[in-house]
């Protein structure tokens, strides 16, 4: 089935991945991380975006977002992509395209799965092999949200913010979470909601965002035929 399209709600984080064109690098120096996070920096505050989490893989990012504007996102992405290509193909020599079509995106309920996206995006490196706990991984947010490690780039969330009185125990709190493992019922769910542009959230979250959208936000009950809009 092909994805629907994207839909940003002023205010409503959405959980985003960028992919590389045929799985190709993203990032092979250190100073492509630092270029494209201090871009992605001056992107998102230029066009309103709030960064609350996200993992610079080798070749593909995910980020926790807040747009102010329901073309905030676009902008900012669209921004950065340009900036960071031209970098990318100059600094490799390479020509073409870089990304692996559009960005994929989809829009989260903060109260059910916010914290829960957080730890889904900290913990790529580790479901990747490629470390043994979050806090092996240099570039991720885990480092801030844990360990409380400066970085301009984030914006907390409020819910982050509510974990403790202090910013010991916040992150004392959130370290806490990562104690149990993502289910797989879990991992399933953010994985086909923001492949699909599905809404993740609660039920009468999904109902309220379909009434304001005007749009489908979740699948059909197997077996039963489509009546409303694509």
């Amino acid at each position: 089935m092909a994805r629907l399209p994207r839909f940003f709600v002023p205010g409503v984080p959405l959980h985003v991945i960028q992919r590389g064109n045929n799985r190709g690098k993203l990032f092979d120096q250190i100073t492509d991380y630092q270029n494209y996070l201090e871009w992605l920096k001056e992107a998102t505050q230029s066009h309103r975006c709030a960064i609350h989490a996200y993992v610079l893989m080798t070749n593909h990012v995910h980020l926790l977002v807040t747009p102010t504007h329901e073309d905030s996102l676009p902008k900012a992405f669209q921004s950065l992509g340009r900036r960071y290509v031209q970098y990318f193909n100059r600094t490799y020599e390479r020509t073409g395209t870089l990304w692996e079509g559009r960005y994929r995106a989809t829009l989260i309920e903060s109260e059910t799965y916010l914290l829960t996206c957080c730890r889904y995006i900290e913990l790529n490196p580790v479901r990747a092999e490629m470390v043994r706990h979050p806090r092996d991984y240099r570039w991720s947010s885990y480092h801030f949200h844990a360990d409380g490690k400066a970085d301009p780039l984030l914006a907390p969330h409020s819910l982050y913010q509510h974990l403790g009185e202090t910013a010991e125990a916040r992150q004392q709190a959130y370290r806490s979470l990562f104690r149990q493992h993502l289910s797989g019922e879990t991992l399933d769910a953010i994985r086909e909601a923001t492949n699909k542009a599905w809404v993740l959230g609660s039920e009468k979250f999904k109902v309220r965002l379909a009434k304001k959208l005007d749009r489908r936000v979740e699948p059909l009950p197997r077996g039963r035929p489509s009546l409303g809009k694509g």
